[in-house]
């Protein structure tokens, strides 16, 4: 059989793979925004039902056998690279999954919806005893699976290797330190600061219908296509993406505070925007897949914060929201607006938090669940590890557990080695914006006149189009001529947030 009639044969079957995939994403969109509470139990039986058909696709010995002959004859460099790519990545993606039992693959769906749902009656109660079970069960079957799928590794790091191919969390605590060393500093300066934002131009009423409207024109303005997506509302913000025409986004809504949707969406909208420029063409394939969640987060935290707390983006901004919110800001001027977005004040949320703060987050997060995963920390130590560590960091001490270990669903959702990505994705996210800054003069004269496609455009040829492959800093690299580190991020902080605080 010629080379190209089977290489069709293998991407039809992993297209097929990435349909069934859609399908299960379509559960669990369903699951974050529209499941009845008492529809959990069966929910659970339907994803790993899915999860136990997609595992066999996987399996399938004639896809095994065809992806050994393609990467047999496919070694050299005559060949398409996305082709290459192509075979590379999924026999690499399939030789994990060879290595996962079904019964595995079962539970972790089944247990996943079940912790899930009791990590939302655990937060709303504030009572820890509710999800520890869920979890002690779901960091069991965590370390089964890093101990199946990359034995050679430390467990953290196989799990980790999910969500950041080739990362590795002794290097990743390294990068960390670094940036923690000029995070600190530039917090303690900011808390001394006698000049600060005036916050009380903020202060009023939101009301929900109208903001609703507001988020969605931004959404549209910076180019999230809504003839291929759409917004919801869900406990904990996500993107998730059904296929290469459906993407999904949520928010919540506070009506005392129009940030909270503004910069849900806007964070959302751009993992949206990433899903919306990956190459249509290769859906189900690697080349038409993101590259990483690292990369995902440097998308989503750009639009946030990048082009979302710039005075720019305000001075384009804050008609439209006159408009909507004509009682609130009757009497306030743009700037006073635009320095109220860079307000700096250490708060117990994580989705809330300041950007500058944000990462202090992160690496408290970071090292708590490496903790757990290597059995240094217990479960049932975590709520008083959490708030010990919260105090030393924040000065701050959660009134309850909801405010404090409870406030995020990514383990009960078996996302452990998801959340240092975030902080990667601002580190690459700082290095992509000052590359694109440098290539674009006119970018930020743009963003006063509402005009975003420059920058769309800038991202799409630089980072989307270019798939699942390469590493994160190799796309990075490749994308601003040198490669990424964390100095970039501090100089951004400062630069955009030491003037609001009369720092030199």
């Amino acid at each position: 059989m010629k080379e190209d009639t089977l290489f069709a044969e293998v991407c039809e079957h992993a297209r097929g793979i990435a349909v069934l995939g859609s399908v299960e994403a379509v559960l669990g969109w369903d699951e974050q925004t529209m499941l009845p509470k008492r529809a959990a139990e069966h929910r659970g039986v339907q994803a790993a039902a899915l999860a136990s058909l997609l595992h066999h696709r996987w399996l399938d010995p004639g896809f095994g056998e065809s992806l050994a002959t393609l990467r047999e004859s496919m070694q050299g460099n005559s060949h398409d690279p996305a082709v290459r790519c192509t075979i590379a990545k999924l026999w690499e993606d399939r030789e994990r999954r060879l290595r996962m039992p079904p019964r595995l693959v079962e539970e972790l769906a089944s247990v996943g919806v079940a912790a899930q749902q009791a990590w939302v009656e655990a937060r709303r109660c504030g009572d820890w005893s509710q999800l520890q079970p869920w979890l002690e069960k779901m960091f069991a079957l965590k370390r089964e699976q890093a101990a199946c799928r990359a034995p050679e590794l430390e467990p953290y790091d196989a799990l980790l290797d999910e969500y950041e191919p080739g990362g590795r969390s002794a290097e990743i605590a390294e990068r960390f330190a670094r940036l923690r060393e000029g995070i600190v500093p530039l917090v303690r300066e900011v808390a001394a600061a006698t000049t600060r934002p005036d916050m009380s131009v903020l202060e009023g009423s939101y009301p929900q219908a109208a903001q609703e409207l507001f988020v969605r024109h931004v959404a549209e303005q910076i180019g999230f296509d809504f003839e291929r997506g759409r917004l919801d509302t869900a406990a904990h913000p996500f993107c998730s993406s059904l296929g290469p025409s459906d993407c999904r986004i949520t928010t919540r809504w506070d009506e005392k505070a129009l940030v909270t949707s503004l910069y849900g969406v806007l964070h959302e909208a751009g993992h949206g925007l990433y899903e919306q420029g990956l190459p249509a063409d290769w859906f189900g394939l690697p080349p038409g897949e993101a590259a990483s969640l690292g990369i995902h987060e440097s998308q989503s935290r750009l639009w946030e914060n990048l082009v979302g707390r710039s005075s720019e983006f305000w001075q384009w901004c804050f008609p439209l929201a006159q408009k909507f919110f004509p009682t609130v800001f009757a009497d306030v001027r743009t700037e006073q607006v635009h320095q109220a977005m860079l307000e700096v004040k250490p708060s117990m949320i994580r989705v809330e938090a300041d950007e500058v703060t944000y990462n202090l987050h992160v690496m408290m997060r970071f090292d708590l669940e490496r903790a757990v995963v290597s059995g240094d920390l217990t479960l049932a130590e975590l709520p008083a590890a959490w708030n010990e560590r919260f105090e030393h960091d924040f000065g701050l001490v959660p009134a309850s557990d909801a405010e404090g270990v409870l406030q995020d669903i990514h383990w009960s959702a078996g996302l452990v080695g998801y959340f240092p990505t975030y902080t990667l994705g601002n580190i690459y996210a700082a290095e992509l914006m000052a590359a694109a800054e440098h290539d674009l003069p006119n970018l930020r004269a743009g963003f006063a006149a509402g005009q975003f496609a420059e920058l769309l455009h800038w991202l799409s040829e630089r980072v989307h189009k270019h798939g699942r492959q390469q590493t994160s800093d190799a796309l990075v690299e490749q994308a601003i001529g040198r490669p990424p580190a964390e100095t970039a991020l501090l100089e951004s902080l400062r630069r955009r947030y030491g003037p609001a605080y009369g720092l030199s």
